[in-house]
């Protein structure tokens, strides 16, 4: 069940801290209902950032994964809470199914809690661009022509990022911050790295076809700014290895945040400064 006030809420929304105001966020593949979500980090964006539009790009609850077990722990709940509290207090929040909560695509056209479920969107920016938004499954080949493989990599990114909390959870000890595991192991792996070149073209190229200036998309939680003939391609990343989002300015100028690194340089100590002796 939903927390039904903030009175309920396992983490108390924070309303003694300023939030940054945007003209529009983009958010995705949070995977609620799994233990690699970083709803902490999550809650923490969540209170300290304000917008007139919200995009969920998919895969914001991860259905494949609580088929197969339940797990939904209380800050999942406040995520949710914080997400809906949005929409109540006027910010327009639309919600584009992933692959994982694709049981929400037949609910396609309806709005829940004010929050408007599409299947894909058109973003006019405030310098005048128009930008598909997409989660980007639909250019996956593995998820739609082989679903018994995306499954079994399902399987194994599971287990990578439980090695993720491990890990995470010796270096919190020690002081350090949030590292992530799966997203080195991404980068440094030739295959992964192709795989990706090939499912940004496709998706920009999908833009250029509709006449349009860029694609927003999440997906392969990679988070990213390029040209691609022409086209302006984002990915908005997502909150499981690399805990970013996109942003839009006032102006129209894009921003991917790196929320790990915005709390580590926000919540780092103020050195002391010694007065020198007279």
């Amino acid at each position: 069940m939903l927390a039904g006030g903030d009175a309920r809420l396992s983490v108390p929304e924070r309303r003694d801290r300023e939030r940054t105001r945007y003209r529009t966020i983009w958010i995705s593949d949070v995977h609620l209902g799994t233990r690699g979500c970083n709803a902490d980090m999550l809650i923490d964006f969540l209170d300290s950032t304000d917008s007139e539009r919200m995009y969920l790009v998919g895969d914001i609850i991860d259905g494949w994964r609580l088929r197969k077990s339940w797990y939904w722990p209380p800050k999942h709940n406040d995520v949710v809470w914080r997400l809906l509290k949005r929409a109540k207090r006027g910010t327009e929040v639309v919600f584009i199914p992933g692959n994982h909560d694709e049981a929400f695509r037949q609910f396609v056209g309806l709005s829940f809690g004010g929050i408007a479920i599409k299947r894909t969107a058109v973003h006019e920016t405030a310098d005048g661009r128009r930008l598909l938004i997409c989660h980007g499954d639909e250019f996956d080949a593995v998820v739609l022509y082989a679903r018994w493989l995306a499954l079994l990599g399902d399987a194994a990114y599971i287990s990578m990022m439980k090695l993720n909390w491990l890990v995470n959870q010796v270096r919190q000890r020690f002081g350090l911050p949030y590292w992530s595991l799966s997203k080195h192991a991404k980068h440094k792996v030739k295959n992964a790295v192709e795989f990706i070149g090939r499912f940004e073209e496709a998706v920009a190229k999908a833009a250029r076809v509709r006449g349009l200036d860029g694609v927003v998309c999440g997906h392969i939680h990679t988070a990213e700014t390029r040209e691609i003939d022409g086209v302006t391609y984002y990915n908005d990343g997502d909150w499981v290895e690399g805990c970013n989002a996109l942003v839009e300015h006032f102006d129209g100028r894009m921003e991917i945040l790196n929320w790990a690194e915005i709390m580590a340089e926000r919540d780092r100590p103020v050195p002391l400064v010694r007065a020198e002796a007279a």
